[in-house]
């Protein structure tokens, strides 16, 4: 009989790209997650996972067992959720994109925990591509994510947003209102890993033949910006997270805008959570809403 924390390490390791990563999301050590991937291979005969030293990629046989094991999952967190369920405390369960504003996404779910203060609701943090897999298996409700022109009937569009890039507040160009990229030639940057624009902005300094010095690179943006309020160098960031810590100057050229979207499941939720959905979708829109 196939243990189900066999098939969460199986799909932890799918959505992150990585045996670290995915003992870390299911709170495991390395080598435990490692020894129940290969024992869940030893069950099913095949081996699921090709390895290499900086990724894991599916086998034939793991493409194949993937939308089944989402099926399996699936059909637990129903069953779960079905006994779980009461009239008066509807759950909704919500992802939320690790690059959106802390600040904006804690003032939006505080007034609406004011407005519903009966509703629980449960929050994952994501990547875009963790938070569609999550919604695929019917693990999450709804996902704070970014429209990118995909699935238009599930998708509420709330806010349009631009980047900017922010300096500490003693930087010699923290009066400027825009920059371009020469005057970055002598700059230090620190690298956000899960900005959406990355790679848009290596080719932009690239393009121009400008390459800042890297000194730091990091998946925490709370972190990131605190490293520029300290003065160690400056980065691009949604608008929405500059704080009073730091100063934001627009990047001459450099006009790319991120679609946050409020994303509906593609099922029919239960009953409750339908209702409380319906309201929290009014209440994104009204907050947000573009």
């Amino acid at each position: 009989m196939m243990d189900l924390y066999l098939l969460k390490y199986f799909l932890a390791v799918v959505e992150t790209g990585s045996f670290t990563r995915a003992a870390d999301r299911t709170f495991v050590t390395q080598p435990t997650l490692s020894a129940g991937i290969k024992k869940l291979e030893g069950q099913l005969g095949h081996v699921l996972f090709e390895r290499s030293n900086r990724r894991v990629f599916l086998t034939d046989a793991g493409t194949r067992f993937l939308p089944r094991a989402k099926a399996i999952l699936h059909e637990c967190n129903m069953a779960t959720q079905a006994l779980d369920e009461t009239s008066t405390a509807p759950v909704l369960r919500l992802g939320v994109l690790t690059t959106l504003s802390n600040r904006l996404v804690g003032e939006m779910l505080a007034e609406f925990k004011r407005l519903e203060p009966r509703a629980t609701i449960e929050i994952v943090d994501g990547t875009e591509q963790e938070l569609a897999n999550r919604l695929d298996d019917r693990s999450l409700d709804y996902a704070l994510s970014i429209h990118r022109g995909q699935g238009e009937e599930l998708a509420l569009p709330l806010m349009m947003e631009s980047y900017v890039f922010i300096l500490s507040k003693d930087h010699i160009l923290a009066d400027r209102t825009r920059v371009t990229a020469a005057d970055l030639r002598e700059e230090y940057m620190i690298v956000r890993s899960r900005c959406e624009v990355l790679s848009e902005t290596s080719r932009y300094f690239t393009d121009q033949n400008i390459r800042p010095r890297l000194v730091y690179r990091t998946a925490n943006d709370s972190r990131a910006i605190a490293m520029v309020a300290a003065g160690l160098g400056g980065t691009v960031v949604p608008k929405s997270l500059v704080d009073e810590r730091v100063v934001a100057v627009r990047l001459q050229g450099f006009d790319y805008r991120r679609q946050v979207a409020l994303f509906r499941p593609g099922y029919q939720l239960p009953e409750g959570v339908a209702e409380l959905g319906e309201r929290f979708e009014a209440h994104a829109q009204g907050t947000w809403g573009a």
